[in-house]
C-alpha cells in the first residue's frame, strides 16, 4: 500500500478542504495518509472509521504564500518541509501540497534530489483540448530561464508522462513556438529543435493553438512562457464561463436555450476545471511531488492526492533515466 504525505496546513483556505479531499480519495483508493500539519485542528475533521489508515506528523509552523521560497528552506519545522523530508527518508512514496508553489518545488528539489542526469526538474501541467483528449505543457513555472539542453530534457520526461501515466501509446512531442516552420523561434528553441530532431516523438514547433487543438499530445517550453500560457488559459476559461452566464441572464429565450444546453455546459465547466487535474507533478525528481493551487477545494485535493498514486505506482522515474540516456547518445 503506498503512503502519500499531505501537507494539511498549506493552503489558503486552511486544513478543512484538504481534509475533506483526502477522505474522498480514501474512500475510493487503497493507501495509507501521513497527514502533516497541527494535529489539534485535523482530528476533529476526520471521521473514526479512517483513523486507521492515517498517520499524523505534527507541524505547527507554516509558509505563508507571501514569503520567499528560500525561507523554505531555512524554516525546517515547517508542514511543508517535514512533508517533503518524509519522500527524502522513503517513510512516503509522494508529498502532496497545496502550499506555497515555489517552495514545494525547492524543496522538493534540493531534498529528495534529481533523477539520474536530470539538470533541472520541471513543473508540467494537463490541458483540455477539443477533441476530448488531454495534453501536457512542461515547463510552467519552475524554470524561467532555459538552455536548449533543458528543453530537450523536458520533451524526454514529458513524453515519458504521457505514455506511463496519461497512457498514450505513441505521443507526439511539439516544441512551442511562433510559427511550425523550422526556422521561427529563438536561439535557443532553435537550438533545442537541433537537439531533438532525433527522438521519434518529435514532430517539431508546434503554436499556442496547438495546445488545444489535439494535434500533440505534450508541448515543451520554458518556464516563463508556460506560466504565462498557464494564467492566460486559466483566464480565458473564467470568462468565457462569466460571459455565458452574463448572457443567458439577459433574455428569457437564451434560459430556454441553456437548458436544453445543460449537459454540453456541463462538459465545458468539467474541461476547464482544474480541479478535474488536482495538481501538477514536479517531474524529474527522485520521487513524487504533486503541487496543487493554494484554492483547492477538496476536489481538487482529491484528484493531486490520484496524481500521487498514478504516479508513484508507475514506472516513470525509470523511464526518464533510460531516456534520457538515449538523448545523450
Amino acid at each position: 500500500m503506498l503512503t502519500i504525505a499531505i501537507d494539511a496546513m498549506g493552503g489558503d483556505f486552511g486544513p478543512a478542504p484538504i481534509i475533506e479531499g483526502m477522505i474522498q480519495a480514501l474512500k475510493e483508493k487503497k493507501f495509507k495518509a501521513l497527514i502533516v500539519g497541527d494535529s489539534q485542528k485535523i482530528k476533529p475533521l476526520i471521521p473514526s472509521q479512517y483513523l486507521n489508515r492515517v498517520s499524523f506528523i505534527e507541524s505547527t509552523d507554516v509558509l505563508d504564500m507571501h514569503e520567499s521560497a528560500t525561507s523554505a528552506l531555512k524554516r525546517k519545522e515547517t508542514s511543508i518541509y517535514i512533508a517533503v523530508d518524509l519522500v527524502r527518508d522513503k517513510i512516503a512514496d509522494a508529498v502532496v501540497s497545496m502550499g506555497h508553489s515555489g517552495a514545494t518545488m525547492s524543496l522538493a528539489t534540493l531534498r529528495i534530489g534529481r533523477l539520474k542526469g536530470v539538470l533541472r526538474p520541471a513543473i508540467a501541467t494537463i490541458m483540455p483540448t477539443s477533441v476530448g483528449k488531454l495534453s501536457l505543457v512542461l515547463d510552467v513555472g519552475a524554470n524561467v530561464d532555459c538552455k536548449a539542453e533543458h528543453l530537450a530534457q523536458f520533451a524526454i520526461m514529458g513524453e515519458a508522462y504521457a505514455k506511463d501515466i496519461l497512457k498514450v501509446a505513441n505521443p507526439k512531442v511539439g516544441l512551442l513556438s511562433n510559427g511550425e516552420e523550422e526556422s521561427k523561434g529563438n536561439e535557443v528553441s532553435k537550438e533545442a529543435y537541433e537537439l531533438l530532431r532525433g527522438l521519434e516523438s518529435f514532430v517539431g514547433n508546434v503554436e499556442g493553438n496547438n495546445v488545444f487543438d489535439g494535434s500533440v499530445d505534450v508541448i515543451v517550453c520554458d518556464g516563463f512562457v508556460g506560466n504565462i500560457l498557464l494564467k492566460t488559459s486559466e483566464g480565458v476559461a473564467d470568462s468565457i464561463t462569466k460571459i455565458i452566464k452574463q448572457n443567458v441572464r439577459r433574455s428569457p429565450l437564451a434560459i430556454a436555450g441553456a437548458l436544453l444546453m445543460r449537459k454540453v455546459f456541463k462538459v465545458l465547466k468539467k474541461q476547464v476545471d482544474y480541479a478535474e487535474y488536482g495538481g501538477a507533478p514536479l517531474i524529474g525528481i527522485n520521487g513524487c511531488a504533486i503541487i496543487g493551487h493554494g484554492k483547492s477545494n477538496a476536489k481538487a485535493v482529491k484528484n493531486a492526492i490520484f496524481q500521487a498514486i498514478s504516479f508513484s505506482s508507475s514506472s516513470i522515474n525509470a523511464d526518464i533515466e533510460k531516456r534520457l540516456l538515449i538523448l545523450e547518445k
